[in-house]
């Protein structure tokens, strides 16, 4: 296994999201200047002529008559394939919302052996064991570790959820030195620069009799 192996998939992702998203700034601004130029009749205001096909010609223009809006309401299939294209439109802006925010997520980190070869470890895997170590530290009662960055090069989030008698700087520093100290070595990486997030665990009033 290469040291620096390549994901083809990954890349070709970002070529047709940015291609998406360049299709859409076009699509939208181009729809924005035909309102824009028709609404405020500035092709009269500025005397300049417009193309025939130009879809708004002036302020009383509109994008469907009420002749095309009506053309189709009184058949059967009418309704039923508008929903439904309505319906798989938001299904897909879901999915593909989904798909970016479990990309932002680190699938897998490179551990190297030093001597030019390599092997992948699973995010999730290196997420578990730094969650485990952390809530195994005094004062923490809960841990939620996030894999981000780049695969050679990760970066760690980590929420803490701390009891009342934990002591935060303590805490950072036993973090520090402990768990995501381990996680590096064994990760082979140079370092692993995290982000901490400390919050305390609200418990209920005791009574004093």
């Amino acid at each position: 296994m290469s040291a620096k192996p390549v994901r083809v998939g990954r890349a070709k992702t970002r070529v047709v999201n940015r291609v998406l998203m360049a299709l859409a700034g076009v699509l939208l601004l181009a729809l924005g200047a035909a309102v824009l130029i028709g609404g405020l009749d500035l092709q009269r205001r500025w005397s300049f002529s417009l193309p025939g096909s130009w879809p708004f010609d002036g302020p009383d223009d509109v994008l469907l008559t009420h002749g095309d809006r009506r053309r189709w309401r009184d058949e059967n299939w009418w309704w039923p394939v508008v929903i439904a294209a309505l319906a798989l439109t938001v299904l897909l802006a879901l999915w593909w919302l989904l798909a970016q925010l479990r990309r932002r997520r680190l699938s897998e980190v490179l551990v190297d052996s030093g001597e030019g070869e390599g092997a992948l470890l699973r995010g999730r895997a290196l997420e578990g064991v730094l969650s485990a170590e952390a809530e195994a530290m005094e004062g923490v009662e809960r841990a939620h570790v996030t894999l981000r960055g780049r695969r050679t090069a990760p970066e760690a989030r980590v929420r803490l959820a701390l009891a009342a008698h934990a002591q935060p700087a303590q805490t950072l520093a036993t973090l520090r030195a402990e768990a995501l100290e381990h996680a590096r070595a064994s990760a082979g990486l140079e370092q692993l620069p995290a982000e901490v997030r400390l919050r305390a665990v609200r418990h209920r009033a005791e009574r004093v009799s």
